[in-house]
């Protein structure tokens, strides 16, 4: 097993892949330069830069890095990536053929479905999703077991591709994709940060392969420190005013010198509420509304973390103690050190209970 923490030798290899059979075929010696994208805000999911002396047409290539550590070697997967479109570049001496390349799910991204395309309600949704997948895409797929059904015919928009109707269709069953560094798609549930447990752990101590240059971004426009509503049904008229003037909270009235005032009229509760209930409403409302969502940009040597793990940061230099982060972004330099540039976010809670 690989200490990432420790001392190894690091090497790259390229592949071309059958798309039939998704095994190599072919290695590649004319690759120059990669770089490697994970994206979760991104349809595709991730893209490379793939930097050669030559053109490669449209292939699929695999990335794998070469770790000789203790006399082992062990050749680790970073990626597999469809290359399509070619530029090239010559400085006087040497021609350069920088291409790019997209993940898998590129393949369900080119064609829509049939106008008017449906699937009736009643069909179970992962079982609907493996299958269409299976037509139309060559990546092999991880089926995945699901209970859930649809509860009405789930019709293709007219401006549906197969990935965005398939994303659509999967998050019915809080599924969504992704893919592991072979190229396989898989079908994974969508969880929140906290129930997520850290797979690596970032610290600044002497075994450290975090870089020291890190940002942290939070944006507190827009949340309120007074909620009010009112609710009016009939004979009953209640109001209710939640304010934070907690000298601890950063958005407080206090704190921030000012009201900022979020008002609901008439909220849809269900039957006849209380006053009382309505003051609850209020003040889960000031609750739900007072966090705010940081995000962490950092560098580090390698490590198998993915796009959509869990991370702890302990990086006390930059007052950064005990923070699980889910990790959305990561760019990788196929490169001496192989350094991994990674952005990861948490919410923290800014007034009341978390």
């Amino acid at each position: 097993m690989i200490d990432w923490t420790a001392t190894m030798t690091q090497t790259f290899e390229y592949y071309i892949i059958d798309p039939k059979t998704w095994k190599e075929v072919r290695k590649l010696n004319n690759i120059t330069s990669v770089t490697i994208r994970h994206e979760s805000d991104t349809e595709t999911l991730g893209s490379a830069t793939i930097d050669a002396i030559n053109a490669l047409g449209e292939a699929y290539v695999r990335i794998y890095m070469i770790v000789f550590q203790n006399g082992i070697k062990e050749r680790i997967p970073l990626g597999t990536y469809l290359v399509q479109t070619p530029s090239s570049s010559f400085n006087g001496k040497v021609r350069t053929v920088s291409m790019d390349a997209y993940s898998p799910l590129l393949e369900l991204k080119e064609s829509p479905p049939p106008l008017g395309y449906s699937l009736l309600s009643g069909d179970n949704v992962m079982k609907k999703a493996y299958q269409i997948c299976r037509e139309h895409v060559r990546a092999p797929i991880v089926e995945t077991e699901s209970s859930e059904t649809l509860h009405v015919n789930f019709v293709a928009d007219a401006s549906d591709t197969w990935l965005t109707f398939l994303t659509d269709l999967i998050a019915n069953a809080n599924y969504e994709f992704m893919l592991d560094e072979m190229g396989c798609i898989l079908f994974s549930p969508k969880m929140d940060t906290a129930s997520l447990q850290p797979k690596w752990t970032y610290t600044d101590d002497n075994s450290s392969i975090l870089y020291p240059d890190i940002i942290l971004d939070h944006d507190l426009y827009g949340i309120p420190n007074v909620v009010e509503v009112v609710y009016s049904k009939g004979r009953l008229h209640y109001t209710a005013r939640i304010v934070n003037d907690d000298e601890n909270s950063p958005t407080s009235t206090i704190n921030r010198g000012r009201e900022i005032i979020h008002r609901v009229d008439n909220p849809d509760l269900i039957g006849n509420p209380t006053k009382l209930q309505i003051q609850e409403y209020a003040e889960q409302l000031l609750r739900d509304l007072s966090s705010v969502e940081y995000s962490i940009s950092y560098s580090h040597g390698y490590c198998p973390v993915r796009v959509g793990d869990c991370v702890r940061l302990n990086y006390h230099r930059a007052g950064i103690t005990d923070i699980k982060a889910k990790v959305v972004s990561q760019s990788i330099s196929c490169g001496s050190g192989c350094q991994v540039s990674e952005k990861a976010v948490f919410t923290t809670n800014l007034w009341g209970d978390v």
